[in-house]
């Protein structure tokens, strides 16, 4: 029974001192937390949990493991508020993957971003086509901010009092050189009218081409993944 007093109290005991530290080192919004925040948070509450499983272990010993770890985590904190070359190494820094339109693969292949996870970003900006952007930037938490180009930017044809037209979804016809074929039988067309769309725009080969997609009533989108690798200041 003393055990489970003893457990009980240990758990108490570190919930507090948590929260102490969670105090001291700030707020910072789920967010906006960088990977080196997540990791920090989840060798800390590992630390916790076998210290508190630990029979050996008592409040002594929770105190001197979550003291030291976030001495560190205020340390590294004060480090990157005084010293801003030091940012980029603790938190990174945000890449430019979009580039007037132009999508940049080798910066993409720095942050293992693949085609998919960049849609999938893009969407979550309301962007549901590499045409609209001007450019984009893989921010250090993993979130990705957009400027779309004019064209797609506030006031909207409500503002203008203009007609509605019909919204159509872009289909993704080309990944890394691959060819997605299940898109290219739902829009209905062959691998004969994809080759002859990509010669209009001096392409000749499905491999040469690193993205490509294709809305209803507009060119073919291609881009070949060779736009300038650009850095990007906080």
């Amino acid at each position: 029974m003393n055990q489970y007093i003893t457990m009980v109290l240990e758990i108490i005991y570190g919930f507090a001192i948590l929260l102490a530290l969670t105090k001291l080192l700030g707020k910072t919004q789920i967010s906006q937390i960088t990977t080196f925040d997540f990791i920090s948070a989840l060798v800390l509450g590992e630390l916790v949990g076998n210290a508190i499983f630990d029979k050996e272990a008592g409040i002594i010993d929770i105190t001197i493991v979550l003291v030291v770890w976030g001495v560190l985590m205020y340390a590294a904190e004060m480090i990157t508020q005084k010293f801003n070359k030091s940012r980029s190494f603790l938190e990174g820094r945000p890449a430019l993957i979009i580039h007037r339109g132009e999508l940049i693969r080798e910066t993409m292949a720095k942050n293992k971003l693949d085609i998919n996870q960049m849609q999938h970003l893009l969407r979550k900006q309301n962007a549901f086509t590499v045409e609209e952007v001007e450019y984009a930037i893989l921010e250090t938490d993993g979130t990705m901010s957009v400027l779309k180009k004019s064209d797609y930017q506030s006031p909207t044809r409500e503002d203008m009092k203009l007609a509605p037209q019909p919204v159509e979804l872009p289909f993704t016809l080309i990944i890394d050189g691959g060819l997605i074929k299940d898109n290219l039988q739902e829009l209905g067309h062959s691998k004969e009218w994809l080759m002859d769309e990509l010669k209009k725009q001096n392409v000749h080969a499905i491999e040469d081409v690193f993205y490509a997609e294709w809305t209803p009533d507009k060119k073919l989108l291609i881009q070949d993944g060779k736009g300038l690798d650009k850095p990007v200041t906080n």
